[in-house]
């Protein structure tokens, strides 16, 4: 068994920079390795105040290090594929950001090629599952204290979008998590996907319809909306109801404490997904290195990765016609089940 992991994260933008300073300052059973980007003087200064780090340019030399034992993804989805293969040809763990790859038939490829050496190496970035109040959703779920669940109900709200956020990011870099999570509440795949356009916000720029309805159901007849809402200006939202035969359930409301003094009353909310669910990535990385460390994945597999893939897809389409769109998914491997 590995005594450390020492992982090559690959990208050091945004997302990357974090999961350096993660894996740097609290992760433990981890180290960083090597940092890669396109930029090196970027990979550079991620790699600043890390002992032993070095700085690369391809994810190939990373792989190729005999120093690095594990890869962290964190480039744009377009470019995971490649990546993917590499280190499984490796037999290294594997912690890839969403998207496990940008569409559904070349996620499916990575699903093949892993089920086919037998082991599971790929944990994909869906961080949400490990935030205290979503796992709380869940447990309630499975323990059916509350009877069956019956309805979910999800708010996706954001501040407002970078240049170039287009109608199918809405689907694809947003609703993904409530498609992840409506599959993790329920321990089942979501069958349609059927998208409104209502009245859009006068704040959306120009070529993209903001707010939209997202309805969807699952293999036992589940209900689920998502309102997503990506420049509702107020701040960054995320909240889930869960009705169930014996009670309803909130997850996700505004931070505390929640004051009323002096004829006002109020919380907070959080600017941004990182303020949001920084614990759960920490969560999500730590349970990454821990099961890595035994040999095993320790959360969403390729198979999640591929099957919302295939839900973002149905998306899209349902997005552009209107129409109650089947989402259509390959047999699962053995591995998965």
């Amino acid at each position: 068994m590995t005594e450390k992991l020492r992982v090559a994260v690959i990208g050091a933008g945004r997302m990357g920079a974090d999961h350096i300073a993660r894996l740097h300052h609290r992760i433990s059973g981890a180290e960083v390795a090597a940092v890669v980007d396109i930029d090196v003087a970027r990979a550079e200064a991620a790699i600043k105040g890390i002992p032993g780090a070095v700085a690369l340019a391809s994810a190939e030399e990373a792989l190729d290090n005999g120093d690095v034992n594990a890869v962290l993804i964190a480039t744009p989805g377009f470019l995971h594929e490649d990546i993917l293969f590499k280190a499984l040809e490796r037999d290294i763990p594997i912690l890839c950001e969403k998207p496990l790859t940008p569409d559904a038939a070349s996620a499916l490829k990575v699903v093949e090629a892993e089920a086919k050496s037998g082991r599971k190496r790929i944990q994909v970035g869906f961080m949400r599952r490990f935030d205290a109040e979503y796992a709380a959703l869940r447990g309630i779920v499975t323990e059916g204290r509350l009877g069956e669940l019956l309805v979910l109900h999800h708010q996706h709200r954001n501040p407002d979008t970078p240049a170039g956020f287009t109608n199918e990011m809405l689907i694809n870099d947003s609703v993904v998590h409530e498609f992840d999570a409506i599959r993790f509440f329920t321990g089942e795949e979501i069958t349609s996907v059927q998208v409104r356009l209502g009245k859009p916000t006068r704040n959306a720029p120009e070529g993209q319809h903001d707010p939209q309805h997202v309805l969807l159901e699952t293999e036992s007849g589940v209900l689920a909306d998502v309102e997503i809402y990506v420049n509702a200006k107020f701040g960054y939202e995320v909240a889930t109801q869960a009705s169930f035969e014996d009670g309803i359930v909130n997850i996700g409301n505004d931070g505390g404490p929640y004051v009323r003094t002096q004829g006002r009353w109020g919380g907070r909310i959080t600017p941004g997904f990182e303020e949001r669910f920084g614990t759960a990535y920490d969560v999500e990385v730590q349970a990454w290195a821990d099961a890595a460390l035994r040999g095993e994945i320790g959360g969403p597999s390729a198979w999640d990765g591929y099957a919302t893939a295939a839900c973002c897809e149905a998306g899209v389409e349902a997005q552009r016609t209107g129409a109650k769109t089947a989402v259509v998914l390959a047999p699962k491997p053995g591995l998965y089940n």
